[in-house]
């Protein structure tokens, strides 16, 4: 059994979680046998093997490759979280403090979780189209230093009074709905964009959840916002936010849409996305399940 570390260097706070941050908390755990690994030189994922672990030490982009190679190989995702926003891990349950996150992994408890696979490629937390991009493809680095997870909302703000939205169709298991949109972000899991929670979600339930919003107001869009964070319920069908649930979702936009997943720009529209369940092994205690 091989543990394979990789580690970003250049993920958070000037990479201070990097191998060698990892690496000592994992050998007080009692964790021997630790190769490291990069994302830059893949040779050696050919050599992973299914009883083997895979320690992201990363943000979410890390960890959403290493989740690839685990589902490829059959070997476990371990999750060591050192991004800016560190969303799957929230998913996961894991405690706050470092060695305890590396003492979960010694004991070598295991939940399955979904992955969402696309043409444009897979996630584990969210896919967007509309304003939701506009933070990976804007928001600096200085900023993600200064700022951390803030920086998403950041960028999303200073570009909110200009934007318009635009129009597109959402077709799910249970019909389509049709209209002009600020923001569609489809995800498999329970949190993205630095937190924020998706009500009455988890990342092991077999479904895809869509959050769209219309545009509206500066006031009506933060209004909405409260109404779900305060009541931690789904809004179902508003004027504002419509929240679906489905294991496939199609995304088909008037004009061509940038689409990230996981932090990264992955293609253009139109995006169909297939749940696939309980695919992929990882290391937690219990998956949290919000708006219980």
């Amino acid at each position: 059994m091989v543990y394979w570390l990789m580690a970003n260097p250049k993920a958070g706070e000037e990479g201070s979680r990097g191998a060698d941050f990892w690496r000592e908390h994992l050998e007080t755990a009692g964790i021997s046998s630790i190769r490291d690994c990069n994302l830059e030189d893949t040779a050696w994922t050919s050599e992973v093997e299914p009883d083997d672990v895979v320690l992201a030490a990363g943000g979410d982009g890390s960890v959403n490759a290493a989740a690839g190679f685990c589902v490829d190989s059959g070997a476990t995702l371990a999750v060591l979280p050192s991004g800016t926003a560190n969303d799957f891990a929230r998913n996961l349950g894991l405690p706050d403090d470092p060695q305890q996150i590396c003492d979960l992994v010694a004991t070598g408890k295991t939940r399955m979780v979904d992955v969402a696979v696309a043409t444009q490629g897979r996630f584990l937390n969210v896919a967007h189209i509309g304003l939701g991009t506009l933070p990976v493809r804007e928001s600096s680095g200085q900023a993600k230093r200064f700022l951390g997870r803030f920086s998403y909302g950041a960028a999303l703000l200073q570009k909110l009074a200009a934007y318009r939205g635009f129009h597109g169709v959402i077709e799910t298991d249970k019909g389509r709905m049709t209209g002009r949109w600020l923001t569609i972000a489809i995800s498999s899991g329970a949190f993205f964009g630095g937190g924020t929670e998706i009500p009455e979600a988890s990342a092991g339930d077999g479904q895809l959840d869509v959050i769209a919003v219309r545009p509206r107001s500066l006031f009506q869009l933060l209004w909405a916002f409260l109404l779900v964070r305060l009541s931690h319920s789904s809004p179902k069908r508003s004027s504002t936010v419509v929240q679906l649930k489905s294991p496939v979702v199609r995304v088909t936009t008037r004009s061509s849409k940038t689409i990230t997943m996981d932090g990264e720009i992955a293609g253009k529209t139109p995006l169909t996305v297939k749940c696939r369940p309980a695919c992929l092994r990882v290391i937690c205690d219990n998956l949290v399940t919000t708006g219980q």
